[in-house]
């Protein structure tokens, strides 16, 4: 029995597909995962008529199992497949194919095809191996483009000429810079040549797709392995221009910046050493990603990049919409970090106050975290002792915000004087007076002027008023009852 056909569903097709006349085999991701050890809750079946007397066979079979099975199936009879759900596994059959396309599209025109039909078409070797799932050789393995030796060798293979694998079907290029930055598997010489001279054809694919393989390259262990590869063959070229002018190094009087594609990967890879969140990742690929637009060569001082955490966090919008990323609270979560990631590294170099700590525990909310995440992981430099000086100074600031939300609570503060109140209080109506006096009670709360707690803001409150020339009502002077004063110990004796 082969080891890696235990599921119930497997025995289950086998019976099936002789009943029907039929010949099944389980191909593609199941099998290459089976190999390597890993995880899969994806089976493929692909169903085959001897004959070519049946068709629609992947959902003639699939229709058995689920009836067997006593689980429903959903079919898909544009695309000739169907699908079953057995707990977390989801089992998708298909009858066996040849596909045949055209340049301007990465649409295929299909025809029933034999198992080996099918194999052809697969994106690479390691894809393309097979089970069978037949009660003459049952388990055994179908490797016809030596896709375990492939494995062997840690090597991205296409089965056919790369050309036409990759021209035919382009996102194949962004699945193999995923499968080897993945794997961290290599693709080979022939394959990475061809990605190169194919890279325009990417334009035929929709952003979407192009973006989900590109989040599952930034979600691998080592993901600037991806990005050098998606450089290289030029493919970032194609959708990600503003990451590829982050590329290179100037020189003006012996001056020289960093090159800042380079140093944002390592930041990326910093990252991804620390934290699983895509968003944060993607907060890493950001993060510098003004510092084009703002270079500036100063006489005497060297190269500047002023105001690139403004101008990046301005981009971002723009870039998500472009790669269609989601434009909700993911996105605005990268733009502040964008936004803010100098603030503590600032912090890290001087005297911290009170005051600054306040303020970037304000700024933040529930995000200081990660953001203190990516500003430890902006360390880049070369020298050892220098990154752990940073590092040092950097618990120091976590050490200092610790402390103060304990007692300030700033942290997704909410103001104890609401505009409601200020207007209450004075009689006034939605305007400017109230916007400046709600403005002065937070400012005197992260200086320190006032604590935050509402008798003290709400004196405050009445203090800025009167100085503004308003009077308020009569209740508003003292809004709560005075203390009880304690009885006398002899009172009543």
């Amino acid at each position: 029995m082969n080891p890696h056909l235990t599921h119930p569903v497997f025995a289950v097709v086998t019976e099936e597909a002789a009943r029907l006349g039929l010949h099944a085999y389980v191909i593609g991701g199941f099998v290459r995962d089976a190999l390597l050890g890993r995880p899969c809750k994806d089976i493929d079946v692909v169903a085959v008529s001897p004959d070519a007397s049946l068709k629609a066979v992947g959902i003639v079979l699939a229709e058995a199992v689920a009836k067997r099975m006593k689980v429903k199936v959903t079919v898909f009879r544009n695309f000739g497949t169907a699908q079953i759900k057995l707990d977390d596994y989801e089992v998708e059959f298909v009858g066996a194919r040849k596909e045949s396309y055209n340049r301007g599209s990465r649409k295929p025109v299909v025809e029933d095809g034999t198992l080996e039909d099918d194999q052809n078409r697969r994106d690479f070797t390691i894809n393309a191996l097979a089970y069978s799932l037949n009660k003459d050789n049952y388990g055994a393995l179908i490797d016809p483009f030596g896709g375990v030796a492939d494995m062997e060798r840690k090597l991205i293979r296409t089965p056919l000429d790369p050309d036409v694998t990759f021209s035919d079907d382009p996102l194949r290029m962004m699945r193999a810079v995923r499968f080897a930055t993945q794997l961290n598997y290599r693709i080979s010489d022939e394959s990475l040549a061809s990605i190169a001279r194919n890279a325009e054809r990417l334009s035929i694919i929709s952003r979407e797709r192009i973006a989900d393989e590109l989040n599952k390259i930034i979600k691998a262990p080592v993901p600037s392995v991806g990005f050098k590869l998606l450089f290289d063959t030029r493919l970032l070229h194609q959708f990600f221009p503003e990451m590829v002018k982050l590329q290179g190094v100037d020189v003006i009087q012996g001056k020289a910046h960093k090159d800042n594609f380079y140093h944002t990967l390592q930041v990326l890879d910093n990252v991804a050493q620390r934290s699983d969140d895509l968003w944060l990742r993607w907060a890493a690929i950001l993060h510098d990603i003004a510092k084009p637009a703002t270079k500036r060569f100063e006489p005497g001082h060297g190269w500047t990049f002023h105001g690139h955490e403004d101008r990046g966090a301005r981009m971002v919008p723009g870039i998500f919409a472009a790669l269609k990323l989601p434009l909700n609270d993911r996105m605005k979560f990268v733009q502040k970090l964008v936004q803010l990631h100098l603030r503590p590294i600032v912090l890290s170099k001087t005297e911290i106050t009170d005051s600054a700590v306040r303020r970037l525990l304000f700024e933040a909310g529930d995000d200081i975290d990660a953001l203190m995440t990516l500003c430890e992981s902006d360390i880049t430099s070369k020298q050892e002792e220098r990154v752990k000086r940073y590092l040092r100074n950097f618990e120091l600031v976590r050490v200092r915000l610790k402390e103060l939300e304990e007692r300030d609570r700033i942290r997704n503060w909410q103001p104890p004087v609401t505009g409601e109140d200020i207007m209450k209080a004075f009689q006034l109506g939605p305007s400017r007076e109230v916007g400046i006096i709600k403005t002065a009670i937070r400012e005197a709360i992260l200086d320190g002027i006032i604590p935050n707690e509402r008798p003290a803001a709400w004196q405050f409150m009445l203090d800025q008023g009167k100085a503004a020339g308003l009077t308020p009502i009569a209740e508003a002077a003292q809004p709560w009852p005075l203390p009880e004063k304690p009885q006398d110990e002899n009172n009543g004796q």
